[in-house]
């Protein structure tokens, strides 16, 4: 890889299928900036497993999931694309960051809580330890920059406590990174609650890449709107409105304004149909493409061992700097 651009590093877990909020907020994003940075895209079936999966479903997950990045755009040729459990430095250096990590700093974690809360029966030490996980997947490949949404920058900014504590005891280590949101980005939120994110853990309100024409149409004609009847770009007062205005916009590259001009007097209905259409239209390309390469296993197999191939190099010469630093022997 070429040392002269920065090194951006970003995971998604395989817990569920890729969501248009995903393609819309992060992968698109990230194809527009893979000649400009170092791109690392992992599949995190490590993290998934902090809640229960199914082992089938998440290996058919982990794999669908790289054909769909590279349906989306990102070239396995310019980026190092993998998937977690195959680099076992991941949890090498979780373990010795765990032991720089307070036990206070995880207990203040909001999505922790969040998590408990909603996995009650199932609160383990790996749902606990999360961060850390994290923070070593970031600091393994020295990553400068971080694509992550609100919910993901305390978990950034634990990172960076965690490096320079560990380069305050040992010296310069690790890079610290920066938590990064690209300004395209469109925040994208649930079709039935425009007040929470779209989410994979929320299907009623979430549109998959791989959905087929029928069901996208079907759910953005129940999207929730309001009691009016005006297509205006409004978050306070017409938060569901405006998300679909915020999709239609992101599918088609129209502004805002053009949008609201065109669907005036129209009401609703008419509003609804046009944004569902223009999402089957923007994901038809991508869907097609990601059922082909799934069709190629042989390929798929190449590109994640390739891909795992590339990262342990990068990770080994993290680790070994570690390792070296707080008194292991030498393997």
């Amino acid at each position: 890889m070429d040392e002269r651009k920065k090194r951006i590093f970003s995971g998604i877990q395989p817990s569920g299928e890729l969501t248009l909020g995903s393609y819309m907020g992060a992968i698109r994003n990230w194809v527009a900036l893979q000649e400009e940075y170092d791109g690392l895209y992992c599949i995190v079936d490590e993290h998934a497993i902090t809640v229960r999966q199914d082992p089938a479903l998440l290996r058919r997950r982990s794999v669908a999931q790289l054909a769909q990045y590279i349906a989306c755009g990102l070239d396995p040729e310019k980026n190092i694309m993998f998937i977690q459990s195959h680099v076992p430095q991941h949890a090498e250096l979780a373990w010795i960051l765990g032991c720089y990590t307070q036990f206070g700093e995880l207990s203040r974690m909001t999505q922790f809580k969040a998590k408990s809360a909603q996995h009650a029966d199932n609160i383990t030490a790996g749902l606990f330890t999360y961060p850390v996980l994290m923070a070593a997947d970031i600091l393994l490949y020295q990553a400068d920059l971080v694509p992550v949404g609100e919910d993901q920058r305390q978990h950034v900014e634990l990172t960076r406590d965690i490096a320079q504590r560990f380069n305050g005891l040992y010296s310069n280590t690790f890079t610290l990174p920066e938590a990064f949101i690209p300004k395209m980005g469109a925040r994208i939120m649930s079709l039935d609650d425009p007040g929470a994110k779209m989410s994979k853990s929320a299907p009623e309100g979430c549109v998959n890449l791989m959905d087929p024409p029928e069901v996208i149409l079907k759910k953005f004609k129940r999207a929730v709107t309001d009691c009016e009847t005006a297509v205006k770009f409004d978050k306070a007062n017409k938060p569901g409105v405006s998300n679909l205005l915020t999709i239609y916009c992101a599918a088609t590259g129209k502004t805002i304004e053009a949008a609201e001009a065109e669907f005036a007097g129209q009401g609703y209905g008419v509003f609804k149909s046009a944004v569902g259409e223009a999402v089957v239209e923007l994901l038809r390309p991508i869907r097609e493409e990601a059922e082909r390469i799934m069709g190629d296993k042989a390929y798929l197999e190449s590109v994640y061992q390739a891909g795992a191939e590339r990262a342990r190099y990068l990770a080994n010469k993290t680790l070994s700097k570690v390792q070296r630093k707080i008194g292991f022997v030498a393997r």
